[in-house]
């Protein structure tokens, strides 16, 4: 038998007769949507411009094996402050004004751009600092991720949820696409430009939320709670609600071993021998299957057989993860990651409803916070381990074991979480 989600409270208030289905209808959902496109075109170029500079200076004095090292650092620089900072973000977005919380970070990641910019106009910026400010911005990241997460559903309502969940991943993919892309060119040109537009975007971000009218102080603000009762009641939650325990730790083990965003410089410099250009490609690839994907799925949204389609699209991003490991074609390897990206879409969109369907508003901040702290892993940390997995794997072998082994995890998950895998509606 199929399951529905079900939670031992009401998730939510009943939509008001009157509220739109569609977010679009929506004035302040248009603008955190502009708001969310620019921020991540501007994570994105300066991500690019990041990890390509990280390995320009790690070859010069290192072979190829030990400058993936130094790619990982990136990774792991920016997943340690999540790791410190995700959980107490989410308790304090369930306490204090989560639009604030959105623009404060937003604004910390504009004086990182800074900071990246003015290392890079000195011209051999040490990759100390460099590694320095990108913690910096992974403290940021900790506490935007949860806090825009609630002030979505705060924004929509219940009844444009869904929809509001497949077209942010749209804003996302779109900064995805055109972040990579662009990012290719103008590193190509130049990385101080780089990580000036990105500043740039990171400002129109924060103009866009300013206009926003909804307020985002959470329905829930008892502060006779401490912040550490908070954060155990988040994470008591998510461990007893399978269904959504499943689903984010499913995400995290398979982009920890299949994700190939740290991949992408070596094998656009040293396997498939395309440059900055290529590696543009292979970056946008993937945002571009996901963001079709999104298109499709923000008209016509998955509503039966949730469980089922989320563990299909994850084995066929192992495929692809796989393909891509073994690709000496550039054509191949960027067919590989847009399909690679589609899928995820379809398990990232499964698992946002999932989590935000099946939590009350008052404790939305902190589930975030934990979905969040999975993510942060299964990227930062990700990419750490990638940079591991190339130093005794060589980058092939990296991503050939990365497929097999998420092909493997769908197996193990859907054993392990069968009300994940019997979930049916999504609504």
């Amino acid at each position: 038998m199929t399951e529905t989600i079900e939670t031992t409270e009401p998730v939510q208030p009943p939509s008001p007769p009157g509220e739109p289905s569609s977010p679009w209808a929506i004035r302040d959902f248009r603008l955190l949507w502009l708001g969310r496109v620019a921020a991540v075109l501007g994570i994105q170029i300066q991500s690019s411009a990041l990890l390509w500079q990280v390995y320009e200076i790690a070859r010069r004095d290192h072979p190829i094996a030990e400058a993936s090292l130094y790619l990982g650092l990136v990774g792991l620089c920016q997943f340690l402050p999540l790791l410190a900072f995700t959980l107490p973000a989410g308790a304090m977005a369930d306490r204090r004004d989560r639009k604030h919380t959105v623009t404060i970070s937003v604004f910390v990641e504009s004086l990182c751009a800074l900071g990246f910019l003015l290392m890079a106009l000195h011209g051999n910026p040490p990759l100390w600092g460099l590694l320095a400010v990108a913690a910096v911005f992974g403290a940021a990241r900790a506490f935007l991720a949860p806090a825009s997460q609630a002030f979505l559903s705060m924004v929509v309502g219940r009844k444009a949820l869904p929809p509001a969940i497949a077209a942010q991943s749209i804003a996302f993919q779109t900064g995805a696409i055109a972040g990579p892309a662009l990012g290719g060119v103008i590193v190509g040109f130049s990385v101080p430009w780089a990580y000036g537009v990105a500043m740039g975007l990171f400002f129109l971000a924060i103009g866009s939320i300013l206009l926003i009218r909804t307020s985002g102080r959470p329905i829930f603000t008892d502060t006779g709670v401490s912040p550490l009762a908070l954060v155990k009641e988040g994470l008591d939650y998510v461990w007893k609600t399978k269904i959504v325990l499943g689903a984010i730790s499913l995400d995290l083990i398979v982009v920890l071993l299949a994700g190939v965003a740290l991949l992408t410089p070596i094998f656009a410099r040293d396997i498939l021998h395309v440059g900055p250009e290529g590696f543009g490609l292979l970056r946008a690839s993937f945002g571009v299957g996901a963001l079709l994907v999104a298109l499709y799925l923000s008209r016509f949204p998955i509503v039966r057989h949730g469980g089922l389609w989320m563990f299909a699209s994850v084995a066929v991003f192992g495929l692809s993860t796989l393909t891509f490991g073994l690709s000496h074609f550039v054509w191949l390897s960027a067919l590989a990651l847009f399909i690679g990206g589609g899928a995820d879409m379809i398990s990232v969109n499964i698992r946002q409803t999932l989590i935000q369907l099946a939590t009350p508003d008052h404790m939305r901040g902190r589930v975030s916070s934990v979905s969040m702290l999975f993510i942060g892993a299964s990227n930062e940390l990700g990419e750490a381990y990638s940079g591991v997995a190339v130093r005794f794997l060589g980058p092939v072998g990296a991503a050939v074991f990365g497929g097999f082994g998420a092909l493997a995890a769908t197996g193990i998950w859907a054993k392990v979480f069968p009300s994940l895998r019997k979930a049916d509606r999504l609504s």
